[in-house]
């Protein structure tokens, strides 16, 4: 079995973003030589994650309104007892989930027609990683 493993970074300038990340995923598994398997995607952050969907302009602030509508940003979190004001980007981020797995055939992912692989930020403007892992043959 072939493995390869990559880390992209991000430093949004925003609080919130929602980055196309398919572009590399994409090239990640084309570099790896793996013809038949899948990739893991994961947010190595517990205010950002990964998801699967359109990368339709007006669905990107449906899905931010919607996840601001289930944990919007207040200041009575019990989380911001400990100091921090970002109980709002954990809920988030639960909400999205930290990875997907993405099947790999003839050496090319296999998403449907319209699916596209997102990095959801919500506690931006600092540096994140996510892990890239190629598997298969």
């Amino acid at each position: 079995m072939k493995t390869r493993t990559e880390y992209l970074k991000f430093h949004t300038k925003k609080h919130r973003a929602y980055v196309h990340i398919t572009p590399q995923i994409e090239q990640i598994v084309s570099n790896s030589g793996v013809r038949e398997g899948m990739v893991l995607v994961s947010a190595m952050h517990i205010t950002a994650g990964i998801y699967v969907n359109d990368n339709e302009s007006g669905l990107i602030e449906d899905i931010d309104q919607w996840l601001e509508h289930l944990a919007p940003f207040k200041k009575d979190y019990k989380h911001h007892e400990t100091g921090e004001d970002n109980g709002d980007s954990h809920l988030k981020a639960l909400l999205i989930h930290h990875e997907v797995i993405v099947p790999i055939t003839a050496g090319k992912l296999d998403l449907g027609t319209w699916q596209r692989v997102f990095y959801a930020e919500f506690d931006g403007q600092r540096d994140k990683r996510v892990i890239v892992k190629v598997m298969g043959e």
